[in-house]
């Protein structure tokens, strides 16, 4: 059985008191949600901060990038063994916003990916349409294409330590949420490309967020598809009682 996991993405949100507020809110609202793991990812100022203040509690802290190099001439970007440092346990790998805002590749994804994974962090990788690839019928041509790019060159034991999202790009921010249905066929074929590669062990292990407008309204309905394992949660992780409710799908 696959432990599910709800991931707060905060994007370009908060400072550090309103980060370091927000978790302390957060906290006893989530203390009993032992059906699943609860991750929240802040802004590089306030990684530190945020994981000082949720010791103790069952929430674990991800950064929404990484760099690929130990260290270097990188301007504003931040290193693996930095984020361990800052208290992380998890990072946000190839988002969609990254790929659109800065052009990140499918080789850029795979770096940073190994990267994290030699520094002892949990990847979860971000893969998605978007809405004319979706018009166009592209869906399973963009998937395939990024599990191929963005995975190359994983051990069977390096993959285990992966989550993946599947975030279709047309339905983050917009309101507009791809059915249950939508969203597990494509955790299927997700999953199916992984029992090619790596064997049925490893594709009944992996655990496959949903990503896109996910809300306190639609999680229940979203979370009864066998195929999703979790939600990557963006504005409704924002609020104490709207991702606190959606950590809590099942004591609704």
């Amino acid at each position: 059985m696959r432990r599910a996991v709800i991931a707060g993405n905060w994007k370009m949100y908060k400072t550090i008191a309103e980060a370091v507020e927000f978790v302390g809110k957060l906290r006893p609202l989530v203390a009993q949600a032992d059906h699943c793991e609860v991750v929240v990812a802040p802004p590089f100022t306030a990684l530190r901060a945020v994981a000082e203040a949720v010791k103790g509690s069952r929430l674990a802290v991800a950064a929404q990038d990484v760099h690929w190099d130990k260290e270097g001439a990188h301007t504003g970007d931040v290193s693996p063994a930095m984020l361990v440092e800052a208290g992380c346990t998890h990072v946000i790998i190839g988002h969609s916003e990254r790929r659109q805002d800065h052009g990140e590749t499918d080789e850029n994804v795979n770096r940073k990916l190994k990267a994290a994974l030699a520094a002892g962090l949990t990847p979860i990788v971000c893969v998605g349409e978007t809405l004319a690839e979706r018009e166009a019928v592209k869906t399973v041509e963009v998937l395939q294409r990024q599990f191929q790019g963005g995975f190359a060159g994983l051990t069977p034991q390096d993959f285990s330590r992966i989550m993946i999202a599947y975030e279709p790009v047309w339905a983050i921010g917009t309101g507009r949420t791809a059915t249950p249905e939508m969203a597990a066929e494509s955790h299927r074929y997700l999953r199916g490309l992984v029992r090619q590669k790596y064997g049925e062990e490893l594709a009944g292990r992996l655990r496959i967020l949903y990503g896109g407008s996910v809300k306190p309204d639609n999680i229940v309905g979203l979370m009864a598809q066998e195929e999703i394992d979790g939600a990557l949660v963006g504005g409704a992780s924002l609020k104490a009682d709207s991702f606190s409710a959606i950590v809590n799908y099942r004591r609704a």
